[in-house]
């Protein structure tokens, strides 16, 4: 059984010139343990999907499941089940490393000794040990997003959602962070849901791919898989691929995407 799952999952949003389909029926399963990156030009849906995915935004049609737990009728059960880092991050500048991974814990009703180990058993896996004492805004920008996932990490979710990881990060904090990622799934069995603007790292990172435009899905299945399908290789560029299947280049690298 698939341990995300969605059908005709919708959102539409009411304005002064009248309804926006945001997301007009995303149809998609991801299985224990696969990295399923979700990808798409901006104004495609991929934000609003992903935050119906965690609850942050209702849905205005359609079904989904996550680790079993209906997204509408059990939202508690949803967020005990999934872990969510934001694009933006959302570390505090004035704590340590320790304070930032002990709140997090309390949070989820961790004990102050049990929250204590957690945070060093985070810090153990992450390569955070030696950072535990520091105040976060002196960290790098890849020790930030360890940090970040560390905090999407506490309560063991078996879904972990990644908005635009490495926006930002420079080479070699990319690749350290795709280790991580494989890692984690290696390492607990986790299924990570991606999104990216990289399409060189869904490239690598990917086992199967989503693509959605428009607000609906127009394309899915492995990297290889979609090269052959419409750029006539498997050893075509996701680039040239993604081109073939939405007509539209994805967003700048140093841009946000767009909310809807």
């Amino acid at each position: 059984m698939p341990v995300l799952s969605t059908s005709g999952l919708a959102r539409t949003f009411t304005t002064k010139s009248g309804p926006v389909e945001a997301v007009r029926g995303i149809d998609l399963t991801a299985e224990r343990g696969e990295i399923l990156g979700f990808l798409g030009p901006n104004g495609a849906g991929k934000t609003t999907t992903l935050r119906m995915l965690t609850t942050l935004l209702a849905p205005t049609g359609g079904t989904a499941t996550v680790a079993g737990c209906d997204l509408v009728r059990d939202p508690a059960g949803v967020r005990r089940a999934a872990g969510y880092v934001a694009q933006s991050g959302g570390v505090d500048p004035n704590v340590s490393v320790r304070e930032e991974l002990v709140t997090q814990a309390r949070l989820y009703r961790l004990g102050k000794a049990d929250a204590l180990a957690r945070a060093a058993e985070l810090a153990a896996d992450l390569g955070l040990e030696g950072l535990l004492d520091r105040r976060t805004a002196t960290l790098s920008g890849g020790q930030r997003r360890r940090l970040d996932i560390a905090m999407g990490l506490t309560h063991r979710p078996q879904v972990l959602f990644l908005d635009e990881p490495t926006t930002g990060l420079d080479p070699g904090s990319r690749a350290d962070l795709w280790e991580l990622v494989r890692r984690i799934r290696a390492e607990h069995g986790t299924t990570v849901f991606l999104t990216t603007h990289y399409l060189d790292e869904a490239d690598a990172l990917a086992d199967r791919l989503v693509i959605v435009d428009k607000g609906v899905v127009v394309a899915e299945g492995t990297p290889q898989a979609l090269k052959r399908a419409h750029a006539g290789s498997p050893d075509a560029s996701l680039q040239d691929t993604f081109l073939a299947i939405t007509g539209a280049a994805p967003a700048p690298r140093d841009q946000a995407p767009v909310a809807l």
